[in-house]
Parts: structure tokens; sequence; C-alpha cells
């Protein structure tokens, strides 16, 4: 038989443990628990902007390409209020990843990202997205959806097959020709290069007696084409998927002193529209790359306000042809 003073003391201290266990599960204001689900947690992080920042990471700015969609992402997030970060990965996966993991540390916004791999980078995105932080890609998709909010891209095939078009009339459908191609690791590179063979493949009398990469290097472009030179003197025509590496096969034909050789490329960089104007190339296929970075912007930007950017993930715009005719129409990849 238990002693009646005994009984209280226990009654008490049990009386005592549930009210704390309720205040534990209530909060002092009336709030739910701190200790709720950590997926509770990771979406309410995911739903919320953490700072500020919207961090804009490209390839080198030394590609005007480049820096002309970071430039055009850097001025319209800046007009919608937010700070921005600039930097390159070099096409570096390494350095990419930890740029990412700078911004997720700065608590970013959002992440604009022109990636260095469309197979290295779905880590690094998944990485950015599992904090909390959307990543909207441009320029270059990676192999597999569902992790980016948006990856707005150039249409390659269309613009390639446009490309493709005035290249086989500029060589009279018929001759020798060089085919310069981009990083193995850029998914772009293959879809140009099928692209411009789409197209070409129909016209038996172009012949291609070369094709190598220069990775969108305009030095690597000029040391290839010498040595291509070297071996197949007699061509006519050379086909670039971008116009650094055209840019890079204008010089090594002038230093070969071959004249009157048609050269197409891909970007419609400023720089290759005065070659354009000048004659030594014939044609451009122009990826409006500030509009594709302006565009993922104000997508971003949707999206930390609503959580939503009311798009499909998978978005592409249309490339435009530029010839000597039209040349004067066109400025730092975009129509005046």
């Amino acid at each position: 038989m238990s002693h009646p003073s005994r009984r209280l003391v226990v009654q008490a201290a049990a009386a005592l443990t549930t009210g704390l266990l309720t205040l534990t599960a209530c909060g002092s204001s009336g709030e739910p628990a701190a200790s709720t689900s950590s997926s509770a947690s990771s979406s309410s992080s995911a739903s919320a902007p953490k700072s500020n920042l919207i961090a804009i990471i490209t390839p080198s700015p030394d590609n005007p390409f480049f820096k002309a969609e970071a430039d055009a992402a850097k001025k319209k997030a800046e007009s919608l209020g937010y700070q921005t970060s600039v930097d390159s990965h070099d096409d570096d996966p390494n350095k990419q990843s930890e740029l990412i993991d700078s911004a997720i540390s700065r608590k970013a916004a959002a992440i604009i990202l022109d990636n260095a791999g469309a197979d290295a980078s779905i880590g690094p995105v998944q990485k950015a997205t599992t904090a909390g932080i959307p990543v909207f890609l441009i320029d270059r998709e990676i192999n597999q959806t569902g992790i980016a909010k948006a990856q707005i891209v150039s249409n390659n095939a269309q613009g390639a097959q446009l490309a493709a078009q005035e290249f086989v009339k500029g060589m009279k459908e018929k001759g020798n020709y060089v085919e310069l191609t981009g990083k193995e690791s850029d998914t772009n590179a293959g879809v140009r290069s099928k692209g411009f063979g789409d197209v070409i493949s129909q016209y038996p009398g172009l012949k291609r007696v070369a094709q190598q990469t220069a990775n969108w290097d305009q030095q690597e472009a000029f040391s290839k084409m010498e040595t291509i030179l070297q071996r197949n003197p007699d061509i006519q025509g050379v086909i670039a998927g971008n116009d650094t590496m055209a840019l890079g096969a204008v010089a090594a034909l002038k230093a070969a002193k071959k004249s009157g050789v048609i050269v197409v490329g891909f970007d419609g960089s400023p720089d290759a529209i005065a070659q354009i104007k000048a004659g030594t190339m014939l044609a451009t296929s122009l990826q409006p790359a500030a509009l594709g970075a302006t565009t993922a912007v104000e997508q971003a930007d949707k999206f930390v306000k609503t959580g939503a950017t009311g798009q499909p993930e998978k978005q592409s715009i249309d490339c435009e042809i530029i010839t000597k005719d039209n040349a004067d129409q066109y400025g730092v990849f975009a129509k005046l």
C-alpha cells in the first residue's frame, strides 16, 4: 500500500511533465514546434528567398557571347532591385562547383547558370536546388530534367540548319570543306554539328575532308586549321560551330594566303559581323544571348515572388541568319 503523501508527489510530477510536453509542442507563442520534420523545413526554405542576391555564373567573358549574356543578366537583375555577383567557371566543372557552393553559402535568391558540362553540372545544380536555391540555365542544357527551374537555350538545330543552308549556297553545292566543332562535353556542339550535317549531306557535291574540335577556342581553331591546310590545301569552305572558331579559321586562311574560301560561323558576334561586312566571312547564325539571359532573370524574379515561372522547364529561342545583306541590322548578339 502506497503512502498518501508519496502519491501526491508522483501525481504532481506527472502533471508537471505533461505541462512541459504541451509547452514544447506548442511553443510559447502558439507556433508549431521548432522540431518539425526536415522535409517541411526544406520545403519552407525552398519557397522563401534567402537574400536579395542573384548569382550569375558563365564561361569565360573572354568570349564576347558569354560576356554579353552575363552583362544582360546583371543589368536586368539590378533593374529589378537585386544585388548581383558575376563569376566565370572557365568551363572547369570543379570551379563551377566551388562557385555554386559559394552562392549557396551566401543564400542567393537564385542562380543564373551557363553551365560547364551537360553531365558534370547535374550534381551542382541538384545541390543548389536541394538547398532551396532555384537554378535557371541559359545557353546550354544539362542531361537531366526536373532539377533546374528552367533551361532556356537557343534553337541550336534550327540555327545550324540556317547556317548550313547559307553555306551550301555560298559553296554553290560543291567543293571540299572543313568542319570545326565545339567542346564534346557541351550538348550544343553535337546538336549544331548534326544540324550542319542534316543539310549538307543532301548535296553529294560537297565533301568534308576534315572534322576536328577546336573546343570553342579561337587560338585552337587557328592551330587546327593550319594543320588541316597543310594536309588538305585544296579546300573551298569552312563551317564552324561558333564564331570564335570561325574567326580562328579566317586568321589561318589569311596566314596561308588563301582567299575566296567560304566561312560560316554560329553565334552572331560583333567580330563575326565585322568580318561578314569585310567579305572574309559569308554568314553567321545569331543566337540572341541577351534575350535568353534577360528571360532567365525575369523568370527567376517571378519564381522568387510567386513560387512558379508559369513556363515549361525546356524553352528554346529561334536563331536568325546574318549575311552581308542584313548585317547592319544587328549589334551585340541582338537585333538593333
